[in-house]
């Protein structure tokens, strides 16, 4: 038991990754007012210089945070408050009042770790009242200051650790950072401690990131326990802010109310398989504040609190020596309501904190029955540009059979794909699964393994089974060398009674235990170069790519009615997920149900939908998964894959890019997705499908905007004459298309340097 908590520590402590390194806050610049200036340019299309520094005031009594996008004000002294949070880019100030920067139950009291007192009113902040605020002696108190900038994250790819490819080289999909820039910026932790004897000694600091390039700062809370007895902690509360509301209403209920648009908050804290974070999200809580008497609500019921918590995390004990780290909180501040432009701030956000989701390798979902046809498929791979082979469901891997000649046996398959450059992975299923009473999750209510669980029985995870799940899954891939896993069904924030499982010690851990269990054997797959599709939102922890959001039944349909509702699928899931954080489904065997309409085996005899289902996943940049025993039956099927594949990867850094969306599909005209990406030669890629009997032709609207040109575009069909397009006063040109009946076309667009707008750095990109 002392040994698990001793990993559930260190595995705690690595939820803080990218490291930091720090110095002291002497010698920090002054603030000069220059730096809060308009940013000129936008940040999205890598224009701002934007990075990130500390600074303190003339008198010393703030410490300034600001990167030319964000800037945040931190008061240190009587004790630490933040007094001013400006997005640059707008102007607004989102701030309206002083908070307690933390709190955190200790034995079954409430503290309030940093803050200031005697604010009368809250519906501003007026700069001459702050001098006049006092500190709280039951509070936690500044005790230090410690200044550093974000370390850089070195992770090589699996293909590096296989030797496919040496560091710097274009690596295409295997590269680690994707062509996007590295995590960095400025780093500052505030330490407290508390004098009262009810707080056991504890030790608190919180930490902050502001990143360089991106009005993006990540807030985290860690607790250590250096004395000599046991403290349980709960309700770990590690942000709080006092926004501004942006809407008022004289009557209302919170929820009718709770409209926050300058600010955007996700933690990794969050589960539910709905392949969105905002429903995915257990930590974001808004709050009223019944001291703000003067909002035009009458009865004070305007959510205008924002506060970050795991809100099933209520008892979580801490021996001695022991560390507690909380969920990492980022706060993106947004410059509008459109949706697009939200959308590519969210997905810029992804690949600066969590680069390896711009990693999208190429692979299919092999049903296999025996050896000899992982062989075949591997061989099918190098035959037609597939880089990666996944063992689906039903085939005959088991990765819960550690016996050695299981083992050895796919470390020899793995052997015979490593040695052919392509990567091999499998998939395992957790939780829709029943184990036993001893070790299924316990219901609060019934004290029984009922039908409580996300997925009706489910394990816990830290039942005995699950621990050993855990370690099998370890041991499995340190054997075998295994480069990808699939989790169908990982831990979906299921909490659990028990008082006999050695992962956790009750209901009030109970989440948090499993929680960090799971992210741990992701954090663990990270470091060791493997890739993880997970149905779940653990991107923060280490996952690359999750369901872009489908209905399984509809994969039993006609190809016909396949092809358009993937489209709007893949529309509808790319407006938050950049194009590599997802994947999509083409059933080439029977899936779930339909009849010979719904397949695509045989293979031959249906190379049209087999052309057109590729072309418009590769053509979103969105890998699927092609389920089947083989990727083509004869030469003509090698030949269109092949020939497919060899398009994708021409035009993969365009195609991997950012999409606007242009049109959904509805079977009833054209529709449509641009590529942008402003860094590139070719800063546009336009797909166009046409679902009509007949040939259609449309002038189409092109929003160049987000391309980075300025005057003129260069736009071909295909591979075909690039003719001049002028772009108009809101960046778009008018285009004339063709689009063939039942099929695509595609448009590549291009500038030259007279006519790209001017990139101040690579920080945006």
């Amino acid at each position: 038991m002392r040994l698990l908590f001793l990993f559930l520590s260190i595995v705690g402590v690595f939820a803080s990754f990218p490291g930091h390194s720090q110095q002291g806050v002497e010698g920090l610049p002054l603030w000069d007012l220059s730096r809060a200036a308009r940013p000129r340019g936008d940040w999205l299309l890598g224009e701002v210089d934007a990075r990130a520094g500390a600074y303190r005031s003339q008198d010393g009594r703030d410490i300034i945070l600001c990167n030319g996008l964000v800037k945040r004000v931190f008061r240190i002294r009587p004790n630490v408050a933040c007094t001013d949070l400006t997005n640059l880019v707008n102007g607004q100030q989102l701030l309206r009042s002083v908070s307690a920067e933390a709190r955190l139950t200790i034995d079954g009291r409430e503290f309030r770790i940093g803050g200031l007192q005697g604010v009368r009113e809250r519906a501003y902040l007026l700069p001459g009242w702050l001098d006049g605020l006092t500190a709280s002696e039951g509070d936690f108190r500044l005790t230090g200051v410690r200044v550093g900038r974000i370390a850089d994250v070195q992770r090589p790819s699996r293909a590096e650790m296989l030797g496919w490819t040496a560091p710097g080289t274009d690596r295409a999909w295997i590269g680690y950072y994707g062509g996007i820039r590295r995590p960095s910026g400025i780093t500052l932790s505030f330490d407290y401690g508390c004098p009262a004897a009810e707080a056991k000694g504890l030790l608190v600091t919180v930490h902050y990131e502001l990143h360089d390039g991106i009005p993006l700062m990540v807030k985290w809370m860690e607790v250590r326990n250096p004395g000599g007895a046991d403290v349980v902690i709960g309700k770990p509360v590690h942000e709080v802010l006092a926004l501004v509301e942006e809407e008022s209403a004289v009557v209302g209920s919170p929820e009718q109310m709770k409209k926050q648009h300058g600010i955007y908050v996700e933690t990794n804290y969050a589960f539910n398989n709905a392949m969105r974070y905002d429903i995915s999200d257990q930590t974001t809580h808004w709050r009223i504040d019944s001291l703000y008497t003067s909002q035009v609500n009458y009865n004070y019921q305007t959510p205008c609190i924002l506060e970050v918590y795991p809100e099933k995390v209520v008892s979580v004990r801490l021996r001695p020596g022991e560390s507690f780290v909380s969920a990492r909180t980022c706060e993106l501040l947004m410059d509008g309501y459109d949706r697009e432009r939200r959308g590519l701030a969210i997905r810029k956000m992804y690949r600066c904190i969590a680069p390896w989701v711009t990693e999208n390798p190429v692979f299919m979902h092999l049903v296999s029955r025996s050896d000899e046809e992982v062989r075949r498929a591997v061989d099918q791979c190098v035959a037609t540009g597939y880089e990666a082979v996944i063992l689906s469901f039903g085939s005959h891997l088991n990765m819960e059979d550690t016996t050695r000649a299981n083992l050895d046996r796919w470390k020899a398959l793995a052997g015979y794909a490593h040695a052919r450059k392509i990567l091999i992975g499998g998939y395992s299923l957790f939780s829709s699964r029943r184990i036993s009473d001893e070790d299924d999750v316990i219901d609060p209510i019934t004290g029984k393994p009922d039908a409580a669980a996300f997925f009706g029985h489910a394990p816990c995870m830290g039942s005995r089974w699950g621990l050993a799940y855990l370690g099998k899954l370890r041991d499995f891939f340190i054997h075998t060398g295994f480069d990808l896993f699939e989790n169908d069904g990982p831990y979906p924030g299921d909490v659990c009674a028990s008082r006999t499982h050695p992962g956790h010690e009750g209901l009030g851990d109970s989440q948090w235990r499993q929680m960090e269990l799971q992210k741990g054997l992701y954090r663990w797959m990270l470091a060791r170069g493997i890739y993880i599709n997970a149905p779940d939102w653990y991107f923060l922890d280490g996952t690359n790519k999750i369901a872009i959001g489908y209905r399984e039944t509809n994969f039993s349909l006609s190809r016909e009615q396949q092809r358009i509702l993937n489209r709007q699928n893949i529309y509808d899931g790319t407006w938050e997920k950049t194009p590599s954080m997802g994947w999509g489904f083409v059933p080439l065997v029977r899936y779930q149900g339909g009849g010979p309409e719904a397949v695509l085996e045989p293979l031959s005899e249906h190379l049209e939908d087999y052309r057109e289902l590729m072309v418009q996943y590769y053509g979103a940049g969105v890998q699927a998964c092609y389920r089947g025993p083989r990727i083509f039956d004869t030469e003509a099927t090698r030949s269109m894959v092949s020939g497919t594949l060899a398009w994708y990867r021409k035009y993969r850094g365009i195609l991997n890019a950012d999409i606007i969306h242009l049109r959904r599909a509805d079977g009833r005209d054209w529709d449509g997705i641009l590529h942008v990406d402003p860094s590139r030669p070719t800063c546009g890629l336009m797909m166009l499908y046409n679902p009509l009997d007949s040939t259609i032709s449309r002038v189409v609207r092109v929003p160049a905007y987000y391309t980075g040109l300025k005057d003129t575009a260069w736009v071909s069909e295909g591979e075909g004459p690039i003719r001049p397009k002028r772009l108009d006063r809101e960046y778009t040109f008018e285009l004339q298309v063709r689009i063939p009946a039942r099929s695509h076309a595609w448009y590549r667009i291009s500038g030259g340097a007279e006519g790209r707008r001017s990139v101040a750095s690579g920080l945006g990109r």
